[in-house]
């Protein structure tokens, strides 16, 4: 079974010993205050073609007719839903879609094709398991059309955020549709080919940095089977049953691994587990066709991610006329941040005129605090929230220009927490 980067956020949630007492006490304190109806919602039923329907909902402003400027949501990897529920705590579209439209915006958010009532559950496995890039780009395209007929939405004013693998959608549809969309919003950047460049980087890189910068403490080379069996960066990419990492059964994990490895001792990095971490990325990026229940992604997919063209050959080809904002935590252990600077590099070396890049130290995938190992799942950090808003307003026709926020200005007083990179200065925060 291939653990690739949907089903990897998975598999280390278990590990995420992250604290949930501010967002319990940010709910808390939410149900404390009266009900005042800030937004309003409209589900929908997304017909994406050839018998294929998707459930999807429209939020905007309680009060006004209208028409507000929009914004389309597209998922990251995995069987995501509308909210792209990564954890109980980690909702980020919800959380967009609740502050955007309690700020003036109509957003657009809708479940995966061939998925279930919720994140990780599949309704119809050969509708999941047969679908391709150029399918969810497709999707992309039938939403934003939906968007656009919508009595509440200014179709002049439509922006399209796309999160992780949605970064690698959004352009597209741009491309496609350059008088429908006006900004695009990319989150958790993607500039190379995610399954040649990024999977390798996450499967193999990633984990031996860790072997050798973390465990290796004496600088010997070697390191212990104790230390692999307690190592969720390891354990995510080892050839294990992924019950096994996600109940964390340590007896059975040492089993296997001194099985593996033929040693219940140490374990040579550069010998023993490079070789293995290798195999099991060119088993994920095989791509052998069979029927995918995997909840992360399948071989169909994989093969056309891989063949697709990367962001930073197609990029170029977005209308100048066309904002892009681009934002990532410096601690992405999945969408590295050099991702972003790359795809920054190459709007400036195309004389982009409207491009501006973000980076957030200490976050991590979801936009929450995390190490440069490991994925932490919580509630996007309102910063974040306050810079895209505050990027959107300025580039959907409001009255002021894009300045940063008084949330992340505050911030950076004290600490180097944001830096803002645009087309036309450099800026740290």
């Amino acid at each position: 079974m291939t653990l690739s980067l949907g089903l990897f956020l998975i598999s280390i949630l278990a590990f995420s010993c992250l604290s949930t007492s501010t967002f319990n006490q940010q709910q808390n304190q939410a149900l404390a205050q009266p009900y005042i109806q800030t937004i309003k919602y409209r589900n929908l039923v997304l017909d994406l073609g050839n018998g294929v329907k998707t459930k999807a909902q429209l939020t905007f402003p309680a009060v006004g007719k209208g028409p507000f400027p929009a914004v389309l949501l597209i998922q990251g990897s995995g069987a995501l839903d509308k909210n792209s529920t990564l954890t109980k705590n980690a909702k980020p579209f919800w959380q967009i879609a609740q502050y955007l439209s309690e700020r003036g915006f109509a957003v657009l958010r809708y479940d995966k094709r061939g998925i279930g009532a919720t994140s990780y559950t599949i309704s119809n496995s050969n509708v999941w398991g047969n679908a391709t890039a150029n399918d969810f780009i497709h999707d992309a395209e039938k939403a934003l059309n939906v968007l656009i007929q919508q009595p509440e939405v200014d179709s002049k004013r439509i922006s399209i955020l796309g999160h992780s693998e949605g970064t690698l959608y959004a352009p597209r549809v741009a491309i496609d549709n350059p008088t429908k969309v006006k900004n695009i919003i990319l989150i958790a950047v993607l500039a190379q080919n995610p399954a040649k460049v990024v999977e390798y980087y996450q499967e193999v890189s990633l984990p031996l940095e860790y072997a050798t910068q973390v465990l290796d403490k004496n600088h010997t080379g070697l390191i212990s089977i104790k230390q692999i069996e307690k190592a969720p960066v390891l354990l995510g990419f080892l050839p294990l049953p992924y019950s096994l990492v996600r109940t964390n059964n340590t007896k059975a994990i040492t089993t296997i691994l001194v099985k593996d490895f033929g040693t219940s001792g140490s374990v040579s990095i550069d010998k023993q587990l490079k070789p293995v971490l290798t195999k099991r990325y060119e088993n994920t990026t095989a791509f052998n066709p069979s029927k995918c229940n995997n909840v992360g992604l399948c071989p169909i997919l994989w093969r056309s991610l891989s063949s697709m063209i990367p962001n930073l050959s197609i990029i170029g080809n977005v209308s100048k006329s066309t904002g892009i904002l681009m934002l990532n935590g410096e601690n992405d252990s999945l969408t590295p941040v050099q991702q972003a600077f790359l795809l920054q590099q190459r709007l400036t070396d195309v004389n982009h005129p409207d491009h501006t890049l973000i980076t957030y130290p200490n976050l991590g995938h979801a936009f929450y605090p995390s190490s440069h190992w490991l994925t932490g799942f919580g509630p996007i950090q309102q910063y974040v929230l306050a810079d895209l808003y505050a990027w959107l307003e300025a580039h959907s026709g409001f009255t002021r220009s894009y300045v940063t926020t008084a949330a992340t200005s505050n911030i950076a007083n004290t600490t180097p927490s944001t830096n803002t990179t645009s087309n036309s200065s450099s800026s740290s925060k």
